[in-house]
């Protein structure tokens, strides 16, 4: 039976995991940011619009969805909300804006990123075999990093002399970030 080698092992693991590495990453970074701007989608046209709405109730789902066809809207419906006197309605490819006050508003229509909509998708899969191939993938991740620290094994950039006070800054940066700022 053939030795384990742990070198081997963690090179052939970076290599498989390289492409997942890539897009988990720059999908991460553009999730981090998707209260700036919408990389998964972009907007193809926004227009004015204007509704009679009944201000003395609340607005139920049916209304809302009343609403989007009144104003021409043939898209699936995924939710909608009131705040601050402002009604929103959220579909696949369109989202609605109305003021209640004065029932104007405005229709933005989007398509969405082709293959960055489908990469931010893997932040937010829920499907199991995904949630699974994504437990390997971090406990892959864990393995890589142990195995990494741990080649060098001669002189002053080992991970006795040098790399344990890396690895330690590196720890405590989300720590600090998560008492302090959060």
């Amino acid at each position: 039976m053939k030795k384990i080698n742990t070198r081997e092992l963690h090179r052939d693991l970076g290599y498989f995991y390289l492409g997942l590495i890539i897009t988990f990453a720059f999908s991460g970074i553009l999730m981090n940011h998707r209260d700036s701007f919408h990389a998964e989608k972009y907007t193809i046209e926004t227009k004015a619009v204007e509704v009679k709405i009944a201000q003395d109730k609340e607005i139920s789902e049916d209304q809302a969805k009343a609403i989007g066809e009144q104003l021409g809207i043939k898209d699936k419906f995924r939710r909608h909300r009131v705040r601050k006197n402002e009604l929103s309605i959220s579909y696949e490819k369109n989202d609605v804006e109305i003021d209640l006050k004065t029932g104007k508003g405005e229709v933005t229509s989007f398509i969405k990123t082709p293959i960055i909509s489908q990469m931010m998708k893997l932040h937010k899969n829920t499907s199991n075999w995904w949630i699974y191939f994504s437990d390997i993938f971090g406990i892959s991740l864990i393995f890589i990093a142990i195995t990494g620290a741990m080649m060098i094994k001669h002189g002053k950039n080992t991970f006795m002399r040098k790399g344990w006070k890396l690895a330690l800054a590196g720890l405590l940066f989300p720590i600090i970030f998560l008492v302090f700022l959060s």
